[in-house]
């Protein structure tokens, strides 16, 4: 088998990779595989390195039997009957990626998403999100910096590493700040992990509400704490997961006691939002800075202020609730956001040598047996000029329909 690792055609440019150049070797010294790489000059890991490590640079990679990278691939880069692994954003019939499906489809193209790469109980086996959550809790956290003056915390991408990072925490000063965090998943974990390396304090969801001190303190909520059945008030896990539009968010205790909300949900389009535009205009609406590391664009999104998603060279924008429209940020009843959608690649060493290390755990061995594996079948959105077996779903978005 060839593997072709290709270059980042999006713009904004991406410098992750799928896999280290001591992954590559590995996996190239104890399989039957060959892997090229197709040059580029902005990846986190040089050329020079992938040279170094005995993978071949090639620019050609039409003989290569899968090709991976890792956000969108430009439409006018795919080679018409390959298999690719990348982050394709059609699966939630994004309107913006549509004509990428419609692609695939037409070039007869199997599209492997690592996104909906599970395993036989539907658990992801690969994801970036424990880095995007790590990085949207420090954006989050700066951009506060930023609003108050309290503190000057540089961006992620401009430490080394992590490690860097942590030993600027250790300087910094917070001062009193409250915030709350959504999600539990590896998103939410990673935003914890900051926020704890940081010193600041955790409380349950009750003590949080409670809190009147002066210190740095933050909550992370369940989905049970930010939502209920609409019929009862109750709550029941996989009924929410199953049939999210029964319930409506319970959320609002915490707008009005947050200066800081970082939002590490996986959310469903049938789920309800936090909040409204409406109660954004609110006198209680408390939050002024929202790290929506989720980043669904509104208005099908859990946060209707998400009008599009930022960048790492441009990370905020202000959001006036009057009028529904981005503004300066910083202003007095402007919402400061950070929307990010590619938050790893603030720290691209460490996250793509995590989503390497995932790959040759899990997918690895269900690549080698493309053809016959359950979880490359589930996870492929395209296959044999039409859509993948589990998403039909999919129908009338890529007809154009819906």
């Amino acid at each position: 088998m060839k593997i072709g690792i290709i270059r980042e055609g999006k713009v904004p440019p991406d410098s992750r990779v799928p896999l280290t150049p001591d992954q590559c070797a590995d996996i190239v010294k104890n399989n039957q595989i060959q892997i090229f790489v197709q040059p580029s000059p902005g990846r986190c890991y040089k050329d020079e390195e992938y040279e170094k490590a005995g993978l071949p640079l090639k620019e050609d990679l039409s003989d290569c039997d899968v090709l991976m990278g890792v956000k969108e691939v430009p439409i006018d880069l795919l080679i018409p009957d390959k298999t690719y692994f990348f982050f394709s954003h059609t699966i939630k019939k994004q309107s913006y990626n549509r004509k990428l499906l419609q692609a695939c489809v037409e070039k007869n193209i199997r599209l492997v998403d690592y996104e909906v790469l599970t395993n036989a109980k539907g658990k992801r086996l690969i994801a970036f999100g424990f880095y995007a959550g790590m990085v949207g809790a420090h954006n989050g956290i700066m951009t506060h910096g930023r609003r108050t003056g309290a503190f000057n915390l540089p961006r992620m991408n401009s430490y080394f590493d992590y490690a860097a990072a942590v030993e600027d925490y250790k300087r910094m000063d917070w001062g009193g700040m409250k915030i709350v965090l959504t999600g539990t998943g590896r998103v939410g974990s990673g935003a914890k992990k900051v926020l704890l390396d940081m010193g600041v304090k955790e409380l349950s969801p009750k003590e949080y509400l409670a809190y009147n001190g002066d210190g740095a303190v933050f909550t992370q909520l369940h989905c049970e704490h930010y939502v209920a059945r609409k019929s009862d008030g109750g709550f029941h896990k996989p009924e929410f997961y199953s049939n999210p539009e029964l319930y409506g968010s319970i959320f609002e205790p915490y707008v009005k006691v947050s200066d800081i909300m970082i939002n590490g949900i996986y959310w469903d389009n049938n789920a309800p939002a936090f909040f409204t535009l409406n109660d954004m205009k609110s006198n209680d609406f408390n939050i002024k800075v929202i790290a929506d590391v989720t980043c669904d664009i509104a208005p099908v999104s859990s946060i209707p202020s998400t009008i599009f998603a930022s960048t790492i060279a441009d990370p905020i924008f202000g959001f006036d609730p009057e009028t529904g429209k981005e503004t300066k940020p910083h202003g007095g009843n402007v919402i400061d956001m950070m929307t990010i959608d590619n938050l790893p690649n603030e720290l691209p060493r460490d996250a793509s040598k995590s989503f390497g290390e995932q790959f040759g755990t899990h997918i690895l061995k269900e690549v080698l047996n493309l053809g016959k594996s359950d979880v490359i079948n589930r996870a492929s959105v395209t296959i044999a000029s039409d859509l993948g077996t589990h998403y039909e779903y999919l129908r009338n978005y890529l007809k154009g329909e819906e």
